[in-house]
């Protein structure tokens, strides 16, 4: 027994909390439901954080019981309110709450096996191991983040569809997720777009991990978020009713709202309450015995009184009479804007796209443009966002350098949501983790775009795309030391490496025009996981000569000229803008009576996915010399060229000139090519 277990027992018995005339004993049973299983949940995993499951249960319990919009018997109904726990840490109000409202997934052994191997109660909440978690949160700010993508998505579809989207978006945040940068790109936005149908429930409880807030941050919340644009108000986070009229009153705002809810964390513990010590540990056998006397709970652990779970699941099923009217709405649309609503929340293409697809890449091969590809990139959207109407563009602030918008695309205002394409602003962070709640809602398809060196400021959110299986397309141009007179600042030479080490994360950097679009179609197609187009700023030639109507690009790597006279002696490797590189390189072996194939690789990822005959099909064989060039750090090649391979690339920094000056600076080559090639042979 702990020594803290052994003060509890020797202490005297806390008294029991009273109940004001407004706690009225039902409300506080339902309520303690949730405390009970939060305590017993993480006492038996021993670990987990009890604390703000407890404290919140309140707010809890008026929303899931008086407001939100949901079944349990069709969990993915397209027109529910959308639930975010953006303090995912708190993970057992979420299950908590499934469990005691029906979701049939979410069990009492689900419960009992909360942070287990292979449970759908994990430590933190993950999309797609039960229904009815929305999105995987955690990392703090990120639920926010997505809850207002997911607004966002709301007001898109329904400038399109009226009354069949209708609904809500809640979220629960905490201390730590308002303190968080990415909070500020998020409520930020969501002020400017007045996304009025979201409603962020702010468990303001004064205590985060080191112990009292006032540590560290001395912010009035109401304040800030009233000064991006948002209604605030500060209530009692324990009085129901205080919450039900807060909840109310922010439905009828034209703008998003924010509930600062004054709760005390770990509710009914008689010693932890309050504290940080109730944060992220299991509270003791001695400390739930005592709050179960305080709160007048008398259960075993795990077991919920039979009056108290009916209630809550008379509560779970509110919503089918909404479903059924929902339903009827949609069945009112006309015949084919029923089938585009039904296909698009399906995730499924129209089955026209790709011909269009193919009809500009016979054009870009017979003209063989000399353009950046991130200008390639928009001649392919030019194609592609007639086609695919559920494609929601959008740049942070670089529009005219990402080359993101096109002619079929129209702004979206906070007075206009039929446009298609979102001024984010200097918020890359905030753009990508909105972008994973757009996919994560439904109906649309998100892209957006920055400089890939600023894949760092939203690297958090481009993981969890990964982590959660998005289509989300991330637009990065500007890919190399090629963008020049910036300098090293803006020049990434290590992002490509970082980024192929994500899992799930397809990194695509395309040669030329044609690969340009192929890559496109390819991350278009990707339903279960997020791409990476990384493009160039400069211009670059078209390499591919022929019309073949396979893509080349979705195998991740192929032959793009195999050696002439004989069998190939050496490989070159490279990706975009190095791969031109490799094909004068090659020229110049020939001179020299040496047989070179050049291979295109603009994705590891699909390449690694390919059949081991079919890879050593385009590499050659294993003794094979290689060499690989690549305008950034060498890590990763390895996989590809063997412990004797030759690399021509980035060992550090960039630097600020034009860039055809920075290629032959670092020594960024043909010749460079050739020699490493000459000298493995």
């Amino acid at each position: 027994m702990s020594a803290n277990s052994a003060a509890a027992i020797q202490s005297p018995p806390a008294a029991p909390l009273p109940l004001s005339d407004k706690q009225t004993r039902e409300h506080a049973e339902l309520a303690n439901a949730i405390r009970a299983l939060a305590m017993d949940a993480v006492e038996q995993a021993k670990s987990g954080h009890p604390g703000m499951p407890m404290g919140m249960a309140d707010v809890a319990t008026v929303l899931w019981t008086r407001f939100l919009k949901f079944d349990p018997a069709d969990p993915a109904w397209p027109d529910r309110d959308r639930f975010v726990l953006s303090a995912g840490h708190g993970s057992m109000l979420l299950y908590a709450l499934l469990y005691l409202t029906g979701y049939p997934e979410m069990t009492i052994d689900e419960i009992r096996r909360f942070r287990q191997l292979g449970s759908k109660t994990a430590g933190h909440p993950e999309y797609g191991h039960a229904p009815g978690i929305e999105t995987t949160t955690g990392p703090l700010g990120q639920g926010l983040g997505n809850a207002v993508g997911m607004a966002l998505a709301e007001r898109l579809l329904a400038a399109r569809f009226g009354e069949a989207v209708d609904h809500y978006t809640y979220v629960i945040a905490g201390d730590g997720c308002l303190m968080e940068g990415i909070s500020h790109e998020a409520i930020s936005l969501a002020g400017h777009l007045r996304l009025n149908k979201l409603i962020v429930l702010f468990d303001d409880n004064n205590i985060s991990i080191d112990g009292p807030t006032s540590l560290s941050v001395s912010d009035d919340q109401v304040a800030r978020f009233r000064a991006s644009g948002w209604s605030a108000v500060a209530i009692d986070g324990h009085d129901p009713e205080a919450i039900a009229t807060a909840i109310a009153e922010a439905k009828r705002s034209d703008r998003p709202s924010l509930i600062a809810c004054r709760t005390t964390i770990a509710y009914g513990s008689p010693t932890k309450a309050g504290t940080a010590a109730s944060h992220g540990s299991p509270l003791g056998a001695a400390e739930i015995a005592g709050a179960r006397e305080r709160l007048g709970w008398s259960s075993a652990a795990f077991e919920i009184p039979e009056g108290v779970l009916q209630r809550w699941r008379e509560a779970g099923k509110r919503g089918a009479a909404a479903r059924s009217a929902w339903q009827r709405r949609v069945d009112k649309l006309p015949s084919e804007q029923r089938a585009e609503f039904r296909r698009l929340m399906s995730g499924k293409l129209p089955k026209d796209w790709t011909a269009r697809v193919a009809e500009l890449k016979e054009k870009l091969v017979a003209d063989k443009p000399s353009i950046a590809t991130r200008v390639a990139s928009q001649t392919a959207l030019e194609v592609l966002n007639p086609a695919i109407p559920e494609l929601i563009g959008g740049s942070a602030d670089l529009t005219g350098s990402n080359n993101t918008r096109t002619k079929a695309l129209n702004p979206v205002t906070r007075d206009d949501f039929s446009g298609r394409y979102v001024y984010y602003g200097v918020r890359e962070h905030g753009m990508a983790a909105a972008m994973n709640g757009m996919a994560l809602h439904g109906g649309v398809i998100p892209y957006g775009g920055t400089f890939l060196v600023f894949t760092d400021y939203c690297r958090p959110s481009i993981r969890l795309s990964a982590l959660m299986g998005l289509r989300v397309v991330y637009v990065m141009t500007h890919d190399s030391i090629g963008l020049g007179e910036d300098g090293p600042t803006h020049q990434p030479v290590e992002h490509l490496a970082s980024l192929r080490a994500i899992p799930n994360l397809l990194v695509m950097r395309p040669a030329d025009a044609v690969e340009t679009l192929e890559c496109w179609a390819a991350a278009i197609g990707q339903s279960d996981r997020p791409t990476i187009l990384a493009l160039t700023r400069q211009n670059l030639p078209t390499l591919r000569t022929g019309s073949e109507s396979e893509n080349l690009s979705a195998r991740g790597g192929y032959v793009l000229a195999e050696a002439e006279g004989g069998e190939r002696q050496v490989t070159l490797i490279g990706t975009g803008s190095e791969v031109a590189i490799a094909m004068k390189a090659r020229e110049l072996l020939a001179s020299e009576g040496v047989r070179a194939a050049v291979v295109s690789l603009p994705c590891w990822e699909l390449f690694d996915r390919q059949t081991a005959k079919y890879r050593r099909g385009v590499l050659g064989a294993a003794r094979l010399p290689k060499v690989a060039v690549e305008a950034g750090v060498q890590l990763g090649w390895e996989r590809y060229l063997g412990s004797k391979g030759g690399y021509v690339g980035m060992s550090g920094f960039g630097a600020s000139a034009p860039y055809a000056d920075l290629y032959r600076h670092f020594g960024i080559t043909p010749e460079a090519v050739a020699a490493a090639a000459k000298k493995l042979l």
